[in-house]
């Protein structure tokens, strides 16, 4: 027997499954189930996102999460270890390029046991929101931005024009995703520090508390004294890149682990 067609609508809640969202209902594409998973991790403007775009459109959104905190696997799962000098660490401690635990952990493991269970009696079809300026994120699923050719900045602008704005999250930052993910540039990370302090304390809390450093060349505490140097310098009108600025920055590194 030929299973009935289920529409789903992949949420991140940022700007281009937003936008993506919007104009398929726009166009009367059919839309069936509309997916948000909640690491726990989101800006509180990203929450009265999601609030604001259910009340827009007039259905519920589906909203999914793990039973277990970030915290908690950062600093106090114990994980089974394959490498021998790991053993006995709690916590996976921060993600890393190649160890992307928290998306696996906190999205895609929730998401794919869920999406599962409805496959037992549906056919899926799944609707990702990625822009038609980043191609090289394409895997075995329907991209209607990229059918549109709706860019990132198209697709920012598309939902202002309907009066979403994140509370001001994509007037700080070019992407608007954890607020705690190491893989952020640094631009990102000296914005977090300025406009987000009890975020950044709470940032810098948890790295004093795990074995391994926020960065691969930084502690938070340790990026907290090149921010706060560079701050200064630039009031001096010094320069913060090139050789000078990093043999400078090496000594009140330095100074700071005394």
């Amino acid at each position: 027997m030929e299973k009935k067609k289920l529409h789903i609508v992949s949420l991140s809640g940022g700007k281009d499954s937003t936008a993506m969202l919007l104009r398929m209902l726009e166009k009367g594409w059919p839309v069936d189930l509309i997916l948000f998973c909640d690491t726990g991790l989101e800006f509180d403007g990203m929450y009265h996102h999601i609030e604001k775009l259910e009340k827009y459109i007039g259905r519920p959104i589906t909203r999914l999460k793990s039973e277990y905190s970030f915290e908690y696997l950062l600093l106090e799962h114990m994980p089974r270890r394959k490498n021998p000098e790991l053993f006995g660490r709690k916590g996976y401690s921060w993600a890393g390029p190649r160890n992307r635990w928290c998306t696996a952990m906190l999205k895609q493991r929730i998401i794919d046991r869920y999406l599962r269970n409805l496959a037992k009696e549906y056919e899926l079809v799944q609707y990702i929101g990625i822009a038609a300026d980043e191609p090289q994120r394409i895997r075995n699923f329907r991209y209607p931005l990229v059918e549109w050719g709706m860019t990132e900045a198209d697709c920012l602008a598309y939902c202002k024009e309907r009066g979403f704005d994140w509370d001001g999250l994509y007037d700080i930052f070019h992407r608007v995703s954890c607020w705690c993910c190491p893989l952020q540039s640094y631009d990102e990370l000296r914005k977090l520090r300025k406009h987000f302090p009890e975020l950044w304390k709470k940032l810098r809390d948890w790295d004093s508390h795990t074995w391994r450093t926020f960065l691969k060349h930084y502690s938070v505490e340790q990026l907290e004294i090149r921010f706060a140097f560079e701050e200064e310098r630039l009031a001096a009108g010094l320069p913060i890149k090139g050789r000078a600025f990093f043999d400078a920055l090496r000594e009140r590194l330095k100074e700071g682990d005394a």
